[in-house]
């Protein structure tokens, strides 16, 4: 062990995987129960992807606040705040009467995601260095990556086990043992918190917290509401959005040239390989959390699957991930931004391998035609997600650890909520002109936003090549 480092470091890794993981597979463990929230709550179309894309909306708001605060306070103070908070809104939403309690309480659930999440990547900057930081970044790569797709499969244990309707509530009940073990031995594993300045006032930027989310929700409302059975916004709204966006950035940087502390660093961008890293991350977020939407609902509503079985048959994917991730976090320092591309290319492999599945078999066996491109595409995604977050902050320097996490992050969940609501518009768009679900349409959007990533990734690999060669000695 090297001077400095802290012999619990593994112990605390765990701790904070495990609470991650508990937050991210809320991300994906609803989808299979989608139906049964349907019947049980009476819920609308609109409700139910409020229950999806507002908890991933939510996660993404509070992440940078939450980053900065866990980097003045002390992460342990701050993960804790966060897992309690996710334990009381799991429990409300496993005890709500009606769709609305639902959907407010998913808002506070993705909250609470949001600001646990940052200290995780900022306690992974902090605790380890070189090689372990590594490997570690390559286990939450493999968490963020088999949460996301194991998710389906729980759900439908859980629903298989306790029936349809009322078995659902489980979903979230089941957080509750989690979140109170995590508290326990965060306390005993994760580092003290600093010692506190007093005189160093926490500047939370709440100007900037308003902007960044009056604007993501201009953009986003009109998309969410689009699909079957939607309020119908207005299009201009988003324009509104984009506005409101506009002035986020130009509050961040006056905020910046008064010596205030603003909600996104925008030197944060001039780190080497943090911006190109942030943005493949969002749009890949975008593509392929979707997939899952649109399979595990197509899966039941279409095909008559139970909620167990929709949630096996997306299994491959887990099972690709689970492998490469790891493996992954341990190539990036030898391949770097080469593998990420490599990966996503195998991803779009794998997704338009179920297009194609999707457009020539018909019946019950379809679940069995798609485990093989499902594979595939799990295969890549392994390679994509942890890597790239391990290149993204790899310079990024450890005082602004939590900060560079948060932002990461809430790029990827904005990409989940955007990438769900393009992707279940598309979906639903058919059911409103009386032609079904449009599950191919839904998918090829999916696979249209991988591909955009994959261009974005190969763009950064062509950029980093040439600055190579600029600094080889003539």
């Amino acid at each position: 062990m090297q001077e400095g480092e802290d012999p619990r470091r593994w112990k605390a890794l765990w701790v904070c995987l495990v609470a991650g993981f508990m937050t991210l597979l809320d991300v994906s463990i609803v989808n299979v129960a989608l139906p049964s929230i349907q019947s049980g709550v009476h819920a609308t179309p609109s409700d139910l992807q409020w229950v999806v894309s507002g908890y991933a909306l939510a996660f993404g708001l509070t992440l940078v606040p939450s980053g900065r605060i866990g980097d003045v306070l002390g992460r342990r103070t701050v993960f804790v705040v966060g897992v309690v908070l996710f334990g009381l809104a799991s429990l409300t939403c496993g005890l709500a009467p009606n769709s609305a309690l639902l959907v407010v309480a998913r808002l506070v659930q993705g909250a609470a995601g949001g600001i646990l999440n940052p200290q995780v990547s900022g306690l992974i900057q902090q605790l380890f260095r070189g090689a372990e930081r590594g490997r570690a970044f390559g286990l939450l790569g493999a968490t963020i990556g088999i949460s996301t797709a194991v998710g389906p499969v729980v759900g439908g244990v859980i629903l298989d086990g306790l029936g349809e309707q009322s078995g659902w509530r489980w979903i979230f009940f089941v957080n509750l043992p989690i979140a109170v073990a995590a508290v326990v031995l965060a306390m005993r594993w994760l580092p003290d918190p600093p010692p506190r300045d007093h005189t160093r006032r926490i500047d939370a930027d709440p100007v900037g917290v308003v902007l960044l989310g009056a604007g993501v929700l201009g953009v986003l409302l009109p998309v969410v509401e689009s699909g079957r059975g939607g309020a119908g916004i207005p299009w201009w709204v988003a324009v509104l959005g984009l506005a409101f966006l506009g002035a986020f950035f130009g509050w961040e940087r006056a905020y910046t040239r008064r010596g205030r502390s603003p909600l996104v660093d925008l030197a944060l961008f001039g780190v080497p390989g943090y911006a190109s890293g942030a943005a493949v991350g969002t749009i890949y977020f975008a593509g392929f959390t979707g997939i899952f939407f649109v399979l595990t609902i197509f899966f039941q509503e279409s095909l008559g699957y139970t909620p167990l079985l929709a949630g096996l048959a997306v299994t491959p994917f887990a099972a690709g991930s689970a492998v490469t991730s790891a493996i992954g976090g341990r190539l990036v320092s030898r391949f770097e931004r080469s593998l990420v591309t490599v990966g996503l290319t195998v991803v779009l492999v794998g997704v338009v391998g179920v297009d194609v599945v999707l457009a020539s078999v018909d019946g019950s066996s379809l679940g069995w035609w798609l485990a093989g491109p499902l594979l595939v595409a799990g295969v890549g995604s392994g390679l994509v997600i942890s890597p790239n977050i391990t290149l993204t902050v790899d310079q990024v320097p450890v005082e602004r650890a939590g900060t560079a996490g948060g932002l990461l992050q809430t790029g990827q969940r904005i990409g989940t909520a955007a990438g769900i609501a393009l992707v279940g518009a598309v979906f639903y768009s058919g059911a409103t002109s009386g032609h079904g679900l449009d599950a191919a349409g839904a998918l090829r959007v999916a696979a249209g936003l991988v591909a955009v990533a994959l261009a974005a990734s190969a763009a950064d690999l062509r950029q980093r090549r040439r600055l190579d060669r600029g600094r080889e000695p003539a």
